[in-house]
């Protein structure tokens, strides 16, 4: 066969300019990487000053912060003290307790087994939960995970007294789900929104009925191994738990050990949760993919619930889902939630239009400080658009 030279320099040019645009394209890329870097490294500074600024003005003694883009860990960092009596600084590594920001697990739990056919969502609690008294007896799974059963919060006060639970007492479940029973409903279910732990620590149960295990050891074989959150886990007292922070209360301005409540009352389902901030990143993650559950059962997650209203002209929906508040910065969406207990505050934010995550997570009590309020400005740094619009106020710190 005979070659063409033509045809021969053609190919050769055409080969030379791929590879030059090939490579153009690829210093592009690099320079563009490098840019949002360098952008991300200012922005980093910004937030580590106004980070120190908000836990001195607020007494914070420590905060653990993590920003996460497309499921990328882009800023992570510990401020202040894991534990001030012993002077061990925070780091992205310390684990906290989760507080409420733990609904969201049980939550997907229970999703778990929907998705199995092993629990429905519109099933009636007295289907897991034998003996629930007849003023329960509408009361159904999907009510429970979005606080719109009507079940007293057990955490609240009723004619200004301390509700059914005593926090320094230890209970088996039977013995707690009996002492829930005397709690009032607040209005029929499905007709109101009114938060209720009540109504978590009741779908814990639930899934131990559904599967036969503790809900703790279900989401660590479903959840927090899965997805490699080796921090992530039920809180005892009594383990010998690496990294773990202590929790602190501030009172007439002095820092305080936060009071003790019954080892038991933090097993359960409402959000007893050891995490840090980098397992939180990876749970972030997760919720991007289909790791753990289909997009439709996230959909459902992520819907502000339905209410039928009891009036007509009554508020029709609540911007909240299964175990999330679902809200929005500007025209930016904002799924969100917080935590508090034991001397600890938390807060998830989760700006999914940007891709863009805030997790922070304190020790120090909610009458104090307040993780939320540094989550959405941080987020602002990085998103002008969504930054608040009034600072945050320090009148109310003592």
């Amino acid at each position: 066969m005979k070659f063409r030279p033509l045809r021969t320099v053609a190919i050769a040019f055409l080969l030379a300019f791929s590879l030059c645009a090939a490579l153009v394209c690829e210093s592009r890329e690099a320079a563009a990487s490098a840019q949002a870097a360098s952008d991300d490294a200012s922005v980093g500074a910004a937030v580590d000053v106004y980070v120190n600024a908000e836990i001195a003005a607020e007494k914070i003694p420590g905060l653990a912060l993590a920003v996460v883009r497309d499921g990328h860990v882009i800023k992570a960092t510990g401020y202040g003290f894991a534990n001030v009596e012993l002077d061990v600084r925070v780091t992205p590594e310390t684990i906290f307790q989760t507080g409420s920001v733990g609904k969201q697990f049980a939550a997907v739990g229970v999703m778990m087994l929907v998705e199995e056919n092993k629990i429905a969502l519109d099933d009636k609690l007295s289907k897991y939960l034998p003996n629930t008294p007849a003023k329960w007896r509408d009361v159904t799974i999907r009510h429970l995970l979005t606080h719109t059963s009507g079940i007293a919060d057990y955490g609240g006060e009723i004619d200004s007294k301390p509700t059914v639970i005593d926090l320094r007492k230890d209970y088996t479940e039977d013995e707690l789900f009996k002492q829930f029973t005397l709690l009032p409903m607040n209005f029929p279910p499905g007709t109101s929104w009114s938060y209720s732990n009540t109504g978590y620590v009741l779908l814990g149960f639930v899934i131990r009925k559904a599967t036969g295990e503790f809900y703790g050891d279900f989401l660590q074989q479903r959840i927090f191994q899965p997805l490699g959150m080796t921090s992530t886990r039920i809180i005892s007292e009594s383990d010998i738990v690496k990294n773990r922070s202590a929790g602190y209360e501030l009172v007439n301005g002095e820092i305080k050990n936060q009071k003790w409540v019954a080892p038991t009352l933090n097993t359960t389902a409402d959000g007893a949760l050891y995490t840090n901030v980098l397992d939180m990143a990876k749970w972030d993650a997760a919720l991007y993919t289909d790791k753990l559950l289909k997009r439709s059962s996230f959909d459902q997650i992520w819907t502000p619930v339905t209410l039928k209203p009891v009036k007509k002209g009554g508020d029709t929906s609540y911007p909240y889902g299964f175990g999330w508040d679902i809200t929005s910065a500007g025209s930016h969406k904002l799924i969100e939630h917080s935590g508090s207990w034991q001397g600890f505050t938390t807060q998830i934010s989760r700006y999914v239009d940007d891709r863009l995550t805030v997790i922070a997570l304190c020790n120090l009590d909610s009458d104090h400080a307040h993780p939320d309020t540094i989550a959405h400005h941080v987020a602002g740094l990085y998103i002008p658009a969504v930054m608040p619009a009034t600072p945050p106020t320090k009148s109310a710190v003592q």
